[in-house]
């Protein structure tokens, strides 16, 4: 090996190797090992083109979502492994990727799995981690007061007008005024207040929550709370206070030291409720002092609320983990969970881990969904 010391491990980070690309330019190793490889995934990013001018002559990627949201992100992790293995983008664009999402050709998606197949070694958390104990999931309804109904019903007559005069089924402008609607309308879902600063109704999911929570806590459990939308969880941690339950709340805005003190009073038990956003801790925390996560409003990914699950059901996990996942009854929610599993078989089918994300989805999809 080439090297301008003798270090023998080199060991970065992804924002780092966009800095130093010029110094791994210049070395020849043995082996290089990325972890998170969906980091990666998109192959224009400045990291993605840093990672891939590393020599080295074994290469490996290490992954729990090759796909979270199209194939091209396969091919580019397979691009840093095995330059050349697909072609170019274009190539793989057309013998794999359009056929399979657009056309749902059976035989390109076989074809592509024997030819990754190979090169693939999947482990299921079980698998490796014989210890580990039991991961519950459980689906709860929420049901709409009159207040939150109304305006959820208001919000989807006037989306459905504005499909309605889609007559080009395009993508463009309109389809992303219709995905912003499609957001605002989960967040009526999750509470109409998230958004509404002048509303004084109520939110079924808030009450469902509050309904359970003290029996959680009565019980002996401690509890993580996921939602995407920081706004919701404000509001639940105005709630909480309102109710004297103690409980932390990770935001983009918490520092890493507050971070750092949080998460070990959590895991020693005493605060017995995190309150956590999807960005600021999806990822990257170990809370195995909780045994209960409840996940607020449901994701697009299912790979990303697997993911924020597994601040939990990880290694040093020694009770049995529940997992609840709040849905409100007769809206958008039920179809975007049934949509999940639709769209989950592409990547079942493959290496059984992602799912296709909301900007995938076809305009005909979209007006399913409403």
């Amino acid at each position: 090996m080439q090297q301008s010391t003798d270090v023998p491990v080199w060991i970065t980070t992804y924002p780092l190797i966009r800095k130093d690309v010029d110094l791994y330019k210049a070395q020849i190793f043995d082996a290089c090992f990325i972890d998170e490889a969906q980091f990666i995934k998109n192959p224009t990013s400045l990291g993605a083109k840093a990672v891939k001018a590393v020599q080295a002559k074994h290469r490996f990627a290490l992954t729990g979502t090759p796909i979270e949201n199209t194939l091209s992100e396969l091919w580019s992790i397979f691009d840093f492994v095995m330059p050349g293995f697909f072609g170019r983008y274009r190539q793989f664009e057309e013998c794999y990727e359009k056929p399979i999402l657009r056309d749902h050709d059976s035989v390109q998606m076989q074809k592509l799995r024997r030819k990754i197949r190979p090169f693939v070694l999947r482990r299921m958390k079980k698998e490796v981690l014989t210890e580990l104990p039991d991961k519950i999931e459980t689906r709860r309804m929420a049901e709409m007061g009159a207040k939150q109904r109304k305006i959820y019903e208001s919000y989807l007559a006037r989306i459905q007008m504005e499909l309605a005069g889609d007559e080009e089924n395009t993508p463009g402008g309109n389809r992303m005024q219709v995905l912003a609607a499609l957001t605002r309308l989960r967040q009526i879902c999750c509470h109409p207040a998230t958004f509404a600063s002048n509303y004084h109704g109520g939110s079924g999911k808030l009450d469902l929550l509050m309904e359970q929570l003290p029996d959680i806590l009565e019980g002996g459990h401690s509890v993580i709370v996921f939602s995407q939308f920081t706004s919701m969880l404000s509001i639940i941690a105005h709630e909480l206070k309102q109710r004297n339950i103690p409980f932390f709340y990770l935001a983009g805005s918490t520092s890493a030291q507050e971070r750092k003190r949080e998460v070990k009073e959590f895991n020693r038990g005493e605060v017995k409720v995190f309150l956590i956003s999807l960005k600021a801790g999806g990822t990257g925390l170990n809370l195995t002092g909780a045994d209960t996560v409840i996940h607020f409003d449901p994701w697009w990914n299912p790979a990303v609320e697997d993911q924020a699950t597994d601040r939990a059901y990880r290694i040093g996990q020694k009770k049995k983990v529940q997992v609840i996942k709040y849905v409100m009854k007769d809206s958008i929610e039920e179809k975007i969970y049934e949509l999940q599993k639709r769209k989950k078989q592409l990547s079942d089918q493959l290496i059984q881990a992602g799912e296709s994300f909301v900007t995938q989805l076809t305009m005909e999809e979209i007006k399913e969904l409403f």
